[in-house]
């Protein structure tokens, strides 16, 4: 299925009226402070959010998994999903892939599809959590830190088979998670679980192309849950320090403590010169993995505000890698990715309109009450009709849900692959 041109031109025609009352007078509020509305709009357009392969299907937990039907059950399926998504937003420029679940069996038709929806591929993810059916030896106990070096070693050439998949398909990073760890006392040596990490790491980092990055993941806990071996952003760092100058801390928003301050955590990585990129999403308990802002949006946009401030030290925000990483088990996957773009791209907006000086200049003098206020009331700024005109500018639909609804896109598409096909991956 494809979204045309026409039919989006046609939709927003039923929206301009009222987007442009709103938009005139969220401008003329924004000018009055001294903010470029247009250089805004001009960044929200720039900005892209890498869908991840694996999000595009119905998610699910241990107790079972309800398919929403029309799921893309092979790799050209979910290129053409996320060719929708982009179609609709024009912000969902680039897919994930994880390996062995989407491996590439042509990446040159592979490439030209994507080409074909001005789709580019970011990051690939390895998979070292899972034992493969035709995989010799098990990760039960293991993989980059395993006691016993033939396992190690096994994963050590899955990465390096990943990052040649990625490499014949343009991308430039790969990102490594670790389910290694431990559930009981007494099961592992932790002195000898990071320096096998460390040591498996350096064989992979030393297998990159000169101009990839490493993105370094981290988690407290699960599967493992008395200890996981890189368990917070601080292990990454270390690692990624140790490595060299292409590794990096990736932050998934969900792999952390409750109450974590994780805009804090960003802002010394952006110090360090170590802050890879993101898996977005939103959790109340853990790694719920949920529509991103749908729980705590504030924090969202503390973490934006670090953000923006960095970028000060950066020429690009595409230096870092921004992706989603979602799943979700009761809702469309497609809507739920839609959501998630449109929570980042607020956040981004939110943190734009900051009134910097005036902040910097509170917190120099230690005027806790007004910094406060500074941040809240860009928080507090309904900026959703900058995301409109950037969409509507970029040939995207203006409320790109209602178009997606107004369409029955998933009716459609269980129509073309049947109700009953499931996203490989989950």
């Amino acid at each position: 299925m494809k979204i045309t041109t026409d039919q989006i031109q046609e939709f927003n025609k039923t929206l301009e009226g009222q987007h442009e009352t709103s938009l005139r007078c969220l401008r003329d509020k924004l000018e009055a402070s001294g903010v470029d509305s247009e250089d805004l709009i001009n960044k929200l357009v720039d900005l892209q959010i890498a869908i991840p392969s694996w999000a595009l299907g119905t998610g699910g937990t241990r107790f079972g998994r309800f398919p929403s039907g029309g799921e893309p059950s092979v790799l050209e399926d979910k290129i053409e999903d996320i060719g929708l998504l982009h179609a609709l937003n024009r912000s969902s420029g680039a897919i994930s892939l994880h390996i062995p679940w989407d491996i590439p069996k042509d990446p040159g038709a592979i490439m030209e599809l994507a080409a074909s929806m001005d789709i580019k591929f970011d990051a690939v993810n390895s998979n070292t959590f899972q034992d493969q059916p035709d995989q010799k030896l098990s990760y039960k106990y293991g993989s980059l830190s395993h006691t016993d070096a033939a396992v190690r070693e096994q994963a050590i050439a899955h990465n390096i088979e990943v990052i040649r998949y990625g490499d014949q398909l343009g991308s430039k990073a790969l990102t490594v998670w670790l389910a290694d760890g431990a559930c009981f006392p007494g099961h592992m040596n932790f002195k000898k679980a990071i320096e096998n990490t460390q040591d498996s790491l350096a064989d992979i980092y030393a297998a990159m192309p000169d101009d990839w990055k490493m993105l370094i993941e981290y988690k407290p806990f699960e599967p493992a849950f008395y200890t996981t071996v890189i368990q917070d952003w601080g292990t990454s760092f270390n690692l990624a320090r140790k490595l060299g100058e292409k590794a990096y801390t990736l932050v998934d928003l969900g792999h952390h403590l409750p109450n974590a301050n994780i805009e804090q955590i960003v802002a010394i990585l952006i110090k360090e010169g170590k802050l890879g990129g993101f898996h977005f999403n939103d959790s109340k308990y853990a790694d719920d993995d949920i529509t991103v802002g749908s729980l705590k949006p504030y924090q969202l946009f503390l973490i934006f505000s670090e953000l923006v401030e960095g970028l000060h030290y950066m020429d690009q925000p595409g230096e870092y890698a921004w992706m989603i990483d979602a799943s979700h088990n009761v809702k469309d996957p497609l809507e739920d990715l839609l959501q998630s773009v449109e929570a980042i791209k607020i956040a981004y907006a939110q943190a734009l309109i900051i009134n910097r000086k005036k902040l910097w200049e509170y917190q120099e003098n230690n005027d806790v009450t007004y910094a406060q206020e500074i941040l809240q009331d860009a928080f507090r700024t309904d900026v959703r009709p900058l995301l409109a005109e950037a969409r509507r500018r970029s040939g995207a639909a203006i409320n790109p849900l209602g178009l997606y609804r107004k369409l029955d896109v998933r009716k459609k598409l269980i129509a073309d692959r049947g109700s009953q096909s499931k996203s490989t991956g989950l």
